[in-house]
């Protein structure tokens, strides 16, 4: 009995001793928020590259905070994860990019830093060794030329965007607005181009889908002459369809017409379906899969040296009523 007990705990021992060592080394990706779809699509690539790549010795670990507003949380998440000793490689996506770099800076990590679906401001660009997701000035700048070809005289719009310190979302919405009116940096439209965004523009949601609908329900109350709206992320329309559409069903013929135009962005959730119920004039969609399924291998590259573009685009797909079936990228 005695001879057993001691094999046991031996065979215990090296167990313990074995445990670590054969713990994977961790590619973490750190996202703004879990309550959004478009960052579970990210997650969906991260693990449909764990399940094809069980056997190596690294796994792609993807976490962030509860709610996308939770810019503090975040900023805590990826000092916490830089803490840890198996954490060999980070993708960011900043809620808030200045307090992130913030972030980066005091925990100065010796591993490699990229940035994921956001950027960090340009001024703080050497903390990250390269951002891989959407050009999202072209994205803006693609949202506009939809606005614009509906509307080519111009007109009254209001751009709807999501947290006031998130570099992805002010990149789109500059790319519109130097499209609109064929010049570059205005930080708003006061008849350039025909455009002139109506006061209270633009309305920051946070990201929060219900927001924005009761946003643009306020907008459109007090300008009823309203033309447009450009919307920076798709959150009214995947975080809150059923509010949506019960705001717009009742111009779908303006909209058909191009009386009222609505550029959106993003392809998720019930965003496509919406397009088909012409309830949106387009939609300019990001590829969240594929930025989490490359994610791991862009880490794994940067932990082995490896030269890595910067940045790594991952391209658009866009939506009309017309093309709902043949838009997105299989």
């Amino acid at each position: 009995m005695k001879k057993a007990l001691l094999i046991t705990a031996a065979a215990a021992a090296l167990a313990f001793a074995a445990g670590p060592a054969m713990a994977k080394k961790q590619l973490v990706i750190v996202v703004k928020g879990l309550d959004n779809p478009f960052f579970e699509a990210i997650n969906q690539g991260c693990q449909k590259w764990n399940s094809e790549n069980a056997s190596s010795e690294y796994e792609c670990f993807y976490t962030g905070p509860a709610s996308t507003s939770d810019e503090a949380g975040e900023a805590q998440i990826v000092q916490d994860m830089l803490g840890k000793a198996d954490t060999v490689a980070m993708a960011i996506s900043p809620s808030n990019a200045k307090l992130i770099a913030q972030t980066i800076k005091t925990a100065n990590p010796s591993i490699p830093i990229m940035t994921l679906d956001a950027d960090l401001a340009a001024e703080d660009s050497a903390l990250r060794k390269t951002y891989l997701g959407t050009d999202n000035y072209l994205m803006g700048f693609r949202i506009a030329e939809y606005i614009k070809q509906a509307k080519p005289n111009g007109g009254k719009i209001c751009t709807i965007e999501g947290n006031p310190g998130a570099d992805n979302i002010l990149r789109r919405a500059q790319g519109m607005r130097d499209n609109l009116t064929g010049q570059k940096g205005l930080a708003a439209l006061a008849g350039e181009g025909g455009w002139t965004e109506v006061a209270g523009c633009p309305v920051f949601t946070n990201d929060d889908g219900a927001k924005g609908v009761q946003a643009m329900t306020d907008i459109l109350a007090a300008n009823p002459d309203l033309d447009a709206f450009g919307i920076m992320g798709g959150w009214p329309l995947f975080g809150a369809p059923q509010p949506y559409r019960d705001l717009f069903k009742p111009m779908a013929d303006k909209i058909g017409k191009n009386e009222f135009v609505i550029g959106a962005a993003d392809t998720i959730g019930d965003e496509v379906a919406i397009a088909s119920e012409g309830l949106v004039t387009a939609l300019v969609g990001q590829r969240p899969f594929e930025m989490g399924y490359k994610a791991p291998s862009v880490m794994i590259d940067l932990v082995e040296g490896k030269k890595v573009d910067d940045p790594v685009f991952t391209g658009l797909d866009e939506c009309t009523k017309d093309t709902v079936a043949t838009c997105i990228q299989k």
